[in-house]
């Protein structure tokens, strides 16, 4: 299985711009904080790698 970054846009919690993430695909399970390109406020990322290899990422503000 090949594994990789890969290129994610999400809509940030705060103020719904989208900004353009990376995903490290070789971790299956990851619970992170990032914070937004354009708004600096710190976004919840929850990111699982389904069986292709595809990410689903969920994103919550802080207070979530």
């Amino acid at each position: 299985m090949h594994y990789d970054l890969i290129d994610k846009d999400i809509s940030c919690p705060y103020c719904g711009e989208i900004i353009s993430v990376q995903i490290d695909c070789s971790v299956p399970q990851q619970s992170y904080i990032e914070d937004c390109q354009v708004c600096c406020r710190p976004i919840n990322f929850d990111v699982t790698i389904d069986e292709q290899g595809e990410p689903l990422v969920f994103v919550t503000n802080e207070n979530e």
